[in-house]
């Protein structure tokens, strides 16, 4: 009796799900597909990514001045399982004349972008109007709801706000100023909670995860570097 008890135990037991890497990049030579950069349409130049060995980490190095793009790639996440985004981040300097309350100032020195579909019933009728008119803009890339995890210059650590563009993306302020610049520091976010504290609601599905470095409002210049993205399980640590 004992034996069976052990062996329906071990059956009924979670199996663990191993971290599920989406960028996990060389040294050199070229972005690995399926990152790609998007840049908007604007006439201002995309911003610059390259491979590097930076203090230690193989990274991309994001060079912007007066300029913008996403480094960008789809994802396909099954956030019940690996639900934690975990991720390393630096920059060389804060941003000086950035203010993300205003359209003008709407640049960071790095900022991770996620972009979700979510469920048909959450989005108004208004909503859905204006989702459509930009999708015939910009192209069916638009997501229905977007998380920016960003390093700013002098917001608090916490804030978090509606885009001055569009309330279907918020800003979350997870770095702030120069106290970490210069070096390598990592991060591990609940995504779909962060998504739930931001919306109020739970996402459909995670659909795509994009970096930046961004200085085309302020017209200044900034380097950062981004490395190691992966998801784990709630309970297992990113290093």
């Amino acid at each position: 009796m004992k034996r069976w008890l052990i062996v329906l135990s071990l059956a009924s037991a979670p199996v663990a799900a191993d971290p599920v890497w989406i960028g996990k990049f060389p040294e050199s030579g070229d972005i690995p597909a399926p990152w790609q950069v998007a840049q908007p349409t604007n006439n201002y130049p995309p911003t610059r990514y390259t491979l590097r060995q930076w203090d230690g980490v193989a990274a991309v190095e994001a060079h912007a001045v007066k300029s913008m793009a996403l480094l960008a790639r789809p994802v396909d996440i099954d956030l019940t399982k690996t639900p934690v985004l975990c991720w390393r981040w630096r920059i060389d300097a804060a941003l000086q004349a950035a203010d993300m309350t205003t359209k003008a100032g709407d640049d960071y020195a790095a900022r991770i972008y996620l972009s979700f579909s979510v469920p048909p019933e959450t989005l108004g009728f208004g909503t859905r109007i204006a989702l459509a008119a930009a999708r015939a803009l910009r192209g069916p890339q638009v997501p229905d709801a977007a998380i920016n995890y960003v390093w700013d210059n002098k917001q608090p650590v916490g804030r978090i706000q509606a885009s001055t563009y569009t309330d279907r993306s918020m800003m979350w302020v997870l770095r702030t100023g120069a106290g970490d610049a210069g070096r390598w520091v990592s991060e591990r976010r609940p995504v779909s909670a962060d998504f739930r504290t931001a919306f109020g609601y739970a996402p459909l599905r995670l659909t795509g995860v994009a970096v930046a470095t961004d200085t085309d409002n302020t017209g200044e210049e900034a380097r950062a570097g981004f490395a190691e993205f992966r998801f784990v399980r709630d309970d297992e640590p990113c290093d």
